[in-house]
């Protein structure tokens, strides 16, 4: 019987179980980790910065090098795991993909501690607290992009879809975003395995899916897939590009040829891959 689509429960599970369908999945998690920690000994840092009440409203902040005078940009990086796994330490090495720019990996609570509406707040709180405070870290308060890899690439399209004066800041606050391996559309994860933890209804499901959302400025978004995903996360992808060029939105794709879900954010690695380049060109570092 089918549940979502032409996909049963068990095709649906199957295709957001992304540690079961890449093989190499939790190598390339230790890797992650392995990368991040050589990072934080490497370059200068601030860690574990709060940005709220919460014990999870922490982030860190790896100031610009070699940038020349005057403030630099600031690139704001949202982790995923499904919205109830891993943490901002596991991505430092996305600091590395652009030097010139101040780099700052977010922290948020996790699913079931907090709900995800919360979760969505904690992630633009974030965003407001960085432009508040982007001059303390030599970052430019109105050069502010973001990106975020699987859950972090539905946070990165939430916040392309906020109403950022009830936060304090201009409603223009992000100038540009690049959501990696997204999640828009979360109706499928309301009716597969993961809403055993997630705990989505219907109402909140539709809420926190940007693909039923409008943006809320005219911030140009790429949307980075890997090649080698599965059918849903290409399906996502492309609508939500539909659904948003339909408002007016600047919406581009990047089919990212060689890369799975987990090999994707690893081009963060480094400054000179195709993923790179393309949020470097957002922040005029290209």
């Amino acid at each position: 019987m089918s549940v979502f689509r032409h996909y049963d429960q068990k095709a649906l599970d199957a295709e957001y179980n992304n540690r079961a369908k890449v093989k190499d999945a939790m190598d390339w998690i230790a890797r992650y980790g392995a990368e991040s920690a050589r990072v934080r000994a490497e370059l200068p840092m601030r860690f574990d910065v709060p940005f709220g009440r919460h014990h999870a409203e922490r982030l860190d902040v790896f100031p610009a090098s070699g940038a020349g005078p005057g403030p630099a940009p600031v690139h704001v990086f949202v982790h995923g795991g499904y919205w109830h796994r891993l943490d901002k330490a596991d991505f430092s090495f996305v600091a590395r993909a652009c030097r010139e720019a101040a780099t700052i990996v977010v922290n948020y609570a996790l699913v079931p501690t907090v709900d995800l509406d919360e979760l969505v707040g904690q992630v633009r709180a974030a965003v407001a607290w960085v432009h508040a405070n982007a001059r303390s870290f030599g970052g430019d308060p109105a050069r502010i992009t973001v990106s975020g890899h699987s859950a972090g690439g539905h946070l990165v399209a939430m916040l392309l879809a906020t109403d950022w004066p009830q936060f304090g800041v201009p409603a223009d606050v992000v100038k540009a975003g690049c959501a990696i391996s997204g999640l828009y559309d979360l109706e499928p994860i309301r009716l597969c395995y993961l809403n055993d933890v997630l705990g989505l209804t219907l109402e909140s499901a539709r809420r926190n899916s940007p693909v039923h959302l409008k943006p809320t400025g005219r911030a140009p978004l790429v949307l980075a897939v890997g090649a080698d995903e599965g059918p849903e996360y290409h399906r996502q992808t492309n609508d939500l590009a539909a659904a948003w060029r339909a408002l007016g939105a600047p919406i581009d794709i990047v089919d990212a040829a060689g890369l799975d879900h987990f090999s994707i954010v690893a081009e963060l690695e480094r400054p000179d891959s195709t993923l790179a380049r393309v949020i470097r060109t957002q922040m005029g570092l290209a």
